[in-house]
């Protein structure tokens, strides 16, 4: 049954409370949706206005078959300089 207050072309999805959040900065709920047949990744925050000091839903979307990000490698100063055998241990 078709929801009256959605159009037919609407992209539908769901959000849910992030039980695995370890930082302020993790989204307070996750989810996902589709639209136009493409899928994505739902992020959401609850912030508050500065101007007015109501409180809204902050959103961010990720394509699903976007890479996930990574995190930078480690520094290669200790890769880049040329070896000397005097800090060998061996």
């Amino acid at each position: 049954m078709q929801d009256r207050d959605r159009p037919q072309d609407a992209g539908t999805g769901a959000l849910f409370k992030n039980d695995k959040r370890e930082k302020e900065t993790h989204p307070l709920y996750k989810g996902e949706c589709e639209i136009n047949g493409e899928k994505f990744w739902i992020s959401a925050w609850l912030k508050k206005s500065t101007k007015d000091g109501q409180t809204f839903m902050s959103l961010a979307f990720r394509a699903k078959d976007a890479p996930a990000k990574q995190k930078p490698p480690a520094s290669r100063a200790n890769f880049d300089r040329p070896l000397d055998d005097d800090v060998i241990p061996f």
